[in-house]
C-alpha cells in the first residue's frame, strides 16, 4: 500500500488506508478523515501494525487535515456523549428484553453516526432498537456484534504475567489458540491457569507455539526413558531454553543432563 497511510479509526481498533492529500503526517498523530458518509477521526499507526491483505478494495477516502487544538477538544466530548449514549441504549436493551451485553459506545467525529459494540451467544434481532435509538439520537446507528476476545481488547488490563494484556497492547489478529500449544510448552492444563481474561485459552499460547517447537527439538519428554553418561534413568523435567533436562537414574541419583552440545554436533 505504499503512498497510503494506515489510520486506526476512532478507540475501536479497526483500521483503514487513507490518501494523505497532501498532508504531514506522522505515526502517532491524530487525523480528521472522511469516512463513511461523514467526517470521522483516527490515529496514526505504523504501517507494520496492519496487513496489505486487509485493507477494503473500494476507493481509498482521504485525510481531511491533522486534527487541530479544536478538533481534539471535539473528540474529547464526543467520548463523553457516547457514555451517555452507552446508558440510553443499555436501558433501551432492557426494555427490549434482548440477550446481549453492551460493550462500548462510540460517536463519529462529526456526531452523524454511533456505533454500538455487543456480545450475545447467538443472532440478536435489534431492529427494533435501532429504530428506537435512531429516534432519541437522529442519527445513523450501528450495532456491531463482537467476540469476548474483542470486549477484552476493548477494557484493556493485565495478565497473569503482570503484563498488559497482548490484545491490547500489539496484537493485529486473533488467531485460533489449541491446548495442544499449551501442552507443546508444558503447562499445567488447569483452565484457569491457561485462560486469560476474556475466558478464552492466553493468546500468547499462539505466538510463543512456533519458538517452543523450535527449541524443544531434539529433547526428551517428561516421564521418558533416558540414555546417559551415567547411565540409564527417566526425565523428571524439561527446561526447553537452557536445552536441558533433570533425570532420575536408575540407583536413585539426581543428575541434569545437557543437550547443547548434541545440537552442535549434529
Amino acid at each position: 500500500m505504499e503512498g497510503l497511510i494506515p489510520v486506526r479509526l476512532r478507540d475501536s481498533g479497526q483500521v483503514f488506508f487513507y490518501q494523505p492529500n497532501n498532508n504531514q503526517v506522522k505515526e502517532g498523530d491524530y487525523v480528521i478523515v472522511e469516512h463513511d458518509r461523514g467526517l470521522d477521526y483516527g490515529k496514526v499507526i505504523p504501517a507494520s501494525e496492519v496487513e496489505e491483505a486487509s485493507a477494503s478494495k473500494e476507493p481509498h477516502k482521504k485525510i481531511i487535515r491533522p486534527a487541530k487544538e479544536a478538533d481534539l477538544k471535539q473528540i474529547a466530548e464526543n467520548r463523553g456523549k457516547a457514555k451517555e449514549a452507552f446508558v440510553t441504549c443499555l436501558n433501551k436493551i432492557t426494555e427490549h428484553k434482548l440477550e446481549m451485553k453492551l460493550v462500548q459506545a462510540e460517536y463519529s467525529f462529526d456526531r452523524s453516526k454511533i456505533v454500538f459494540y455487543f456480545t450475545a451467544n447467538g443472532r440478536v434481532d435489534f431492529r427494533n432498537l435501532v429504530k428506537d435509538l435512531a429516534k432519541i439520537f437522529k442519527a445513523r446507528i450501528e450495532l456491531r456484534q463482537i467476540g469476548v476476545r474483542d470486549e477484552a481488547r476493548f477494557f484493556g488490563g493485565f495478565g497473569s504475567c503482570g503484563r498488559e494484556l497482548c490484545c491490547a497492547k500489539f496484537l493485529k489478529d486473533f488467531e485460533p489458540v489449541t491446548i495442544k500449544m499449551a501442552k507443546e510448552e508444558g503447562l499445567p492444563l488447569n483452565p484457569p491457569k491457561i485462560s486469560g481474561l476474556c475466558g478464552r485459552l492466553m493468546c500468547c499460547l499462539y505466538f510463543e507455539y512456533e519458538t517452543y517447537k523450535i527449541l524443544s527439538k531434539g529433547l526428551p519428554r517428561e516421564g521418558e526413558n533416558v540414555n546417559t553418561p551415567q547411565g540409564k534413568g527417566k526425565v523428571l523435567s524439561v527446561n526447553v531454553f537452557k536445552r536441558s533436562a533433570s533425570v532420575q537414574l536408575e540407583d536413585g541419583g539426581f543428575i541434569e543432563v545437557s543437550y547443547k552440545e548434541k545440537e552442535h554436533d549434529k
